[in-house]
């Protein structure tokens, strides 16, 4: 796709929101960098090596030893020097420009290696999530059709086999990320290496830069929380436009002396492309493919920035709770607790007007409970976070401000696979939680009549691998997110819910879902929340139990777990002790809507891990359509 196409071209205008009443709601940032002169993705990498060749570019950690081991520092020169000795290797096993080569690993060090070799060799990487189900991995190896594929373990290389031989496609190169000296050196990364001695510089050089901006870098296969498999079309203008524009929006934010702990999947856009703004700008990367560890690790690592899902801060939020109650302050950190959100609310006032002072007694409180709470949450975050950056789905304003309040302010920001990861996002000494911020440089958004909201821009995708997918993802040059969101008059847009999710009951009743699901799921023991209502005549609800919460809960309280709770598939959980304990959150989040958007009737229910990726994505979001599909029995016995 040519940069003459509508789809890349962002309005010139600042940043403004139309009139009521006049043409429909948009807004857009021009572009402040000039990408032009970068040939493609490889030159972020290539001038880094030329600036800051000995700047240290990775933090990485034995295979097997605990968070607390000896981390390995390794530079850009180092960096660019595995990834050179990669992509000859690729070069000499036959990969052609052009390629697809496929990762399916979890997210580490030689995930980055392996992704900027594929790119160095001039082949189109293929991410996919190394818990995809067959079905999945079906779909993707047969449309994608990979030369070669990266594997983090022997496993993932037998189920993409059994993949291609169900789909009947020819069965790819298979190389192990796994460091296991036992690998065959045909298929392990030392082998790949010395294949590729036989590869120039000058050759490689040639290889790496054969693509201009306006290819495709990477096919982003996603089905979101619905639907099968599509894939997105990533150019490298997209990634070079949204590395460079996003990294000049957050210039205080991503810097040399920086670092972060990357935990993300790297299969997800938003995971890759804060690694490329990383490498890019210089910031220090470290990999974490356990996210159950990234608490424990914050301390260690000492991160002054991270990006985070929002079940990430929740779970910050009620250890800190479950700490105080262990020593029976409880009464005393609610009170701090409401006193962060109230200091956050005036931090945004301050951004409004500087002048703005805070009460008194706010202003002692807010002291007294920074050196009894704030201070060791902090601590237990590293003591250097300045700013996290909440992604993936919706951050509760009260914990965005609850954040802000203790001193480490939420950067909000909206994106999907098909604008490259961020769209729009909140920027330091302007942030408001509960929207997710304006366009950032490049990018346009516009509101339809329907409320959806349309983008443009140098982020935007350029199609889907099926035209027909294309041409119903775009509108008058606009892409169709699939979202419901409102601009105010400066350009901040604030989401509403999915097009696809709002609800109408048989007595004609409009309803979207998300208010009263997010005020459900605030709940300590709850996972997701899922209202129920399309054709019936009032409203019910799915709510999944959060297993490892709930079991700490019942080990707290000294009762044996419900049995529901260790078995495996999607069940009910009809033990009354937990349902009288989320019972009350059913309660708030039906005081909080209309009589007519209330639910009548409610369902606990549990995901076995052996099906945990059959309802959630990696991404923690919950897939509700599949959730409703299996649970339909339930549902059903809630009209009875």
């Amino acid at each position: 796709m040519t940069s003459s196409d509508p789809r890349h071209q962002p309005e010139a205008t600042s940043t403004i929101a139309a009139a009521s009443g006049a043409a429909a709601p948009h807004a857009s940032t021009p572009q402040t960098v000039d990408i032009e002169q970068t040939r493609n993705v490889t030159e972020l990498l290539m001038q880094r090596v030329r600036t800051a060749p000995r700047h240290i570019a990775f933090e990485t950690r034995p295979a097997g030893k605990p968070l607390d081991a000896e981390w390995t520092q390794i530079t850009t020169r180092e960096f660019a020097d595995q990834v050179s000795a990669f992509a000859k290797g690729l070069i000499a096993s036959g990969v052609r420009a052009g390629d697809t080569v496929m990762i399916m690993a979890p997210t580490q060090y030689l995930w980055a290696v392996v992704d900027h070799a594929a790119l160095f060799a001039g082949a189109v990487v293929v991410p996919v999530y190394d818990t995809a189900s067959p079905a999945q991995l079906q779909a993707i190896i047969a449309d994608a059709r990979p030369v070669l594929a990266f594997t983090g373990t022997a496993v993932h290389g037998e189920r993409l086999a059994q993949a291609a031989t169900a789909s009947g496609t020819e069965a790819p190169q298979l190389r192990l990320l796994d460091p296991d000296p036992a690998i065959p050196n045909d298929a392990s990364l030392a082998g790949l290496a010395e294949l590729g001695t036989t590869v120039t510089d000058a050759q490689l050089e040639e290889r790496r830069l054969a693509a201009t901006l306006d290819d495709v870098a990477t096919i982003v296969y996603t089905s979101g929380t619905t639907g099968d498999p599509k894939g997105a079309l990533i150019t490298h203008r997209n990634l070079v436009g949204q590395v460079l524009n996003t990294a000049a929006a957050y210039s205080e934010v991503v810097q040399e002396t920086g670092n972060t702990v990357l935990f993300l999947p790297l299969t997800h856009v938003l995971g890759r492309a804060l690694q490329l703004i990383c490498i890019a700008n210089g910031m220090r990367v470290a990999h974490l493919s356990d996210p159950k560890e990234v608490v424990q690790s914050l301390a260690i690592l000492r991160p002054t920035f991270l990006v985070v899902v929002p079940r990430v801060l929740e779970k910050i939020e009620d250890a800190a709770a479950n700490s105080a109650r262990e020593k029976k302050v409880l009464p005393l950190w609610r009170a701090a607790h409401r006193a962060a959100v109230a200091w956050g609310v005036h931090l945004e006032a301050m951004d409004r007007d500087p002048g703005a002072r805070a009460p008194l007694g706010l202003r002692l409180r807010h002291a007294l409970f920074d050196r009894v709470f704030y201070g060791k949450l902090r601590a237990v975050m590293g003591g250097r976070i300045d700013y996290l950056l909440s992604g993936a789905a919706t951050l509760r304003p009260e914990l965005a401000r609850f954040f802000r309040g203790i001193g480490v302010p939420v950067i909000e920001g909206y994106g999907l696979t098909e604008t490259t990861a961020p769209l729009t996002g909140g920027r330091p000494g302007s942030l408001v939680a509960g929207s997710v911020g304006t366009p950032l440089p490049g990018n346009a958004v516009r509101i339809a009549d329907s409320g959806e909201v349309l983008a443009k821009g140098v982020g935007v995708f350029a199609g889907y691998r099926n035209p027909v997918h294309t041409e119903q993802a775009f509108v008058d040059g606009y892409f169709r997110t699939g979202d419901l969101g409102s601009l105010a008059p400066d350009g901040t847009l604030t989401l509403r819910g999915r097009l696809k999710h709002v609800i109408v009951t048989s007595t004609g009743r409009t309803v979207s879902p998300e208010s009263w699901e997010q005020t459900v799921e605030q709940h300590p023991l709850v996972a997701h929340a899922a209202l129920v209502g399309t054709d019936r005549p009032y409203l019910t609800a799915l709510v999944v139990i959060d297993t490892e919460a709930a079991t700490a809960w019942f080990r707290d309280r000294g009762d044996a777990p419900a049995r529901a709770l260790t078995e495996d598939g999607l069940v009910v959980c009809a033990d009354g002790r937990l349902t009288e304990e989320i019972s009350a959150a059913i309660h708030r989040a039906n005081a909080a809507v209309s009589p007519s958007e209330r639910v009548q009737a409610w369902e606990a229910v549990v995901i076995g891990e052996d099906r945990a990726s059959e309802f959630v994505t990696p991404t923690m979001k919950l897939k509700r359509q599949a959730l409703l599909d299996e649970a339909a029995s339930i549902t059903d016995g809630l009209y009875r």
